[in-house]
């Protein structure tokens, strides 16, 4: 009796387990755009307001006699004399011939910054080879000591090769910066894959095309931005400068020392010297800005 109920008994078939739930793979309100409220709105045009008035206050003051800089309060709108500020900056210092000794300077100084730190950056961040570690702790390590401490050797080394007052002086010991190469090799790590390093050693290519072709154009944004700020970094560069150079091949930054002298000094010559200093240097970042925009975007995106 028993077997037979055993077997007229159904058999429950196992039920598959259900498939585990996925996490949707777009997350609820992407891509949406949400509209800032009324405080960072405020917050955003206070602080374009602290940033932007000291160069509008170099414009006012380019633009005014030095007598109006000294009123209580000071006037606050730009006034008629410019033209004669500017006359009385070239004839207190050589400013032309400063402007484009600083435009060789600072373009020759990007140069090899950018070109020599994107190629060790892409050796120490792609390739592998003995010692990379410790060359790059190395040239991490010299970021560390102050440049004050080589100006002494630096100037003794200038001397001996007749370089005094000459602008290769000031020139080759900025071509390689640490901080541009440990700058580019981190970019590189984050933005230039391994598989398309690998696909160009499949096609047959060397290293040198492999840069050229494949690392150029993706490190770009990255390069753009280093080579803002080290265009900036040379253009404003006034110790190494005040002592390789004298008053007859400066510098801007050299060159602006020379400007309002006197028992008073004459701010209204300093600014004007000023602002004719930091136009060239609006004119790279308006040029350079976009690339700089698109890296910053490109790193927030793969962060």
């Amino acid at each position: 009796m028993t077997a037979l109920t055993a077997q007229r008994r159904p058999r429950h078939r196992a039920v598959p387990d259900a498939p585990p739930t996925r996490r949707p793979l777009i997350r609820p309100g992407a891509g949406q755009h949400r509209s800032a409220g009324p405080v960072a709105y405020a917050i955003l045009i206070v602080a374009v307001l602290v940033s932007a008035f000291p160069f509008y206050w170099t414009i006012v003051a380019a633009t005014r006699p030095n007598s109006d800089l000294s009123k209580v309060p000071p006037s606050l709108l730009p006034g008629g004399r410019l033209n004669a500020n500017v006359h009385a900056v070239l004839d207190q210092a050589d400013i032309g011939k400063a402007l484009v000794n600083s435009l060789i300077v600072s373009g020759s100084v990007t140069v090899g910054v950018v070109l020599c730190s994107t190629l060790a950056g892409f050796a120490f961040a792609k390739l592998r080879f003995r010692g990379r570690g410790a060359l790059l702790a190395l040239t991490v390590g010299t970021m560390m000591i102050p440049p004050q401490l080589g100006v002494i050797p630096l100037f003794m080394t200038v001397a001996e090769l007749h370089w005094t007052n000459q602008l290769q002086a000031v020139i080759l010991p900025g071509l390689v910066s640490a901080f541009g190469v440990f700058f580019m090799r981190q970019y590189l790590v984050q933005s230039l894959p391994d598989e398309l390093i690998e696909a160009g050693r499949v096609d047959g290519a060397s290293h040198a095309r492999i840069f050229w072709s494949i690392v150029v154009p993706i490190a770009r944004p990255g390069m753009a931005v280093l080579a803002m700020l080290t265009f900036m970094a040379s253009w404003n560069d006034f110790f190494w400068p005040i002592v390789a150079l004298t008053s007859q091949n400066p510098t801007v930054q050299v060159a602006l020392r020379q400007l309002g002298g006197g028992y008073v000094h004459d701010q209204s010559v300093i600014m004007t010297g000023t602002l004719l200093g930091t136009l060239p240097v609006l004119v790279v970042f308006g040029v350079l800005g976009r690339q700089i925009v698109g890296g910053i975007m490109q790193g927030a995106v793969k962060g």
